[in-house]
């Protein structure tokens, strides 16, 4: 079975980086944000990427997507003038909000952008007054239990209105160009894919059969990355079935994804050190100097449990980590077997790279953790890189 490792700093790495460094911060490797690209270009090669930069938008991330020729799903005003100042062309993004507000549609009218999804009748106007002759894509609601979060319960009109929108569309002075759909975030199951790809075709007929002429077909995002409970997925698989679909479905569609948490999820470590230890109702609590409020969100958030290493060397004892916010919800691991730590010890928490972040907060008056980036921080010659698992 063929699938991508995790980057995950050595002992040594999590080291020389902490001595450098007041923790805690995260750490985002480029080169596997790059390896994550370009497997699912080698396996998905006919799906153009739209970045989806809500899982993680930092500019060391956007910039070397961008480098490598990927496009972005946009979703606000805030998120086109970031890709805006790094000098990414409006051309280069669909604005896959299906509400927008005002200042959305005047940004992307002053930077260009031409591209945009709706599901429902009350954006037409709106888009057609801002940016008139544009390209429009209806999204469609599809079904999918198996995906970790539901998109399709807040997004999506049903198929049926699909025709019927994109005609109202036309008629407003748009362009529509094509359907789009998103199975659901870290889905687990090739056939909501091939299911909504066999929706998605007799919807391209349907259209065909009403005078329009549909060239585009998006996706959308959901590709799963390996968890914290040791989740092993056939990332080249699933990506060469849902390719094959397309092949058969779509020969002459141009289609496109939206890839987020596949592409940075893996990519990202946070280390925190411990900066408190006591006895608790029988068991060993740890305080660590990074927060559930912070980089740590994404346990409440985005419904997801972080792969956790110590590095501790006395015997193991049941324990609990917890925040240092004066809350009590901040807890992060709850009864863990693990060997004994001091205080000034380090954590390693890896697979953090896809809404975590994106999410935290100052609560407290704690600082938001800063990102170094692997490649410029450690030196090649005398710590090897490497990718393990």
């Amino acid at each position: 079975m063929k699938q991508l490792n995790s980057f995950k700093l050595t002992r040594q790495e999590v080291r020389e980086l902490a001595e450098k460094n007041p923790t805690p911060f995260l750490v985002v490797s480029l080169d596997k944000i790059e390896e994550n690209y370009e497997f699912l270009r080698e396996h998905l090669p006919r799906a153009g990427v739209y970045y989806a930069m809500k899982a993680n938008p930092d500019k060391e991330i956007l910039k070397r997507l961008a480098d490598l020729g990927a496009n972005f799903d946009v979703a606000s005003a805030g998120e086109m003038v970031m890709l805006h100042e790094l000098g990414i062309e409006g051309s280069r993004m669909i604005y896959a909000n299906t509400v927008k507000d005002f200042k959305g549609l005047a940004a992307a009218r002053e930077f260009g952008v031409r591209r945009f999804t709706f599901d429902d009748a009350s954006e037409i106007k709106k888009m057609a007054n801002y940016v008139p002759g544009a390209d429009v894509l209806v999204r469609i609601s599809v079904k999918n239990s198996k995906a970790l979060v539901d998109l399709n319960t807040k997004f999506g009109a049903e198929p049926y209105m699909a025709i019927p929108l994109l005609k109202q569309a036309q008629e407003a002075g748009l362009n529509p160009v094509g359907i789009c759909f998103h199975v659901g975030s870290q889905s687990l199951s090739t056939a909501a894919y091939e299911e909504a790809l066999l929706l998605c075709r007799g919807l391209f007929n349907e259209a065909r059969d009403a005078g329009l002429q549909l060239t585009d077909l998006d996706i959308g995002g959901g590709l799963p990355v390996p968890s914290a409970e040791g989740l092993a997925v056939d990332l080249a698989k699933m990506m060469s079935a849902i390719n094959k679909q397309i092949n058969r479905l779509f020969p002459d569609t141009a289609v496109w994804c939206e890839p987020g948490r596949y592409i940075c999820g893996t990519a990202v470590n946070l280390v925190s050190s411990v900066i408190g230890k006591k006895e608790r109702h029988g068991s060993l609590w740890y305080t660590v100097d990074e927060s559930i409020y912070g980089a740590l969100s994404g346990i409440i958030y985005d419904h997801w449990t972080y792969p956790l290493k110590t590095f501790g060397h006395g015997q193991k004892r049941k324990s609990t980590i917890v925040g240092p916010s004066c809350d009590g919800i901040d807890v992060l691991y709850r009864d863990l077997d693990l060997p004994a730590m001091d205080i000034g010890d380090c954590i390693l928490v890896s697979d953090i790279g896809a809404y975590a972040s994106v999410s935290a907060t100052r609560f407290n008056g704690f600082e938001i953790a800063p990102t170094l980036v692997y490649e410029a921080e450690i030196q090649h010659g005398a710590i090897p890189w490497r990718i393990a698992v």
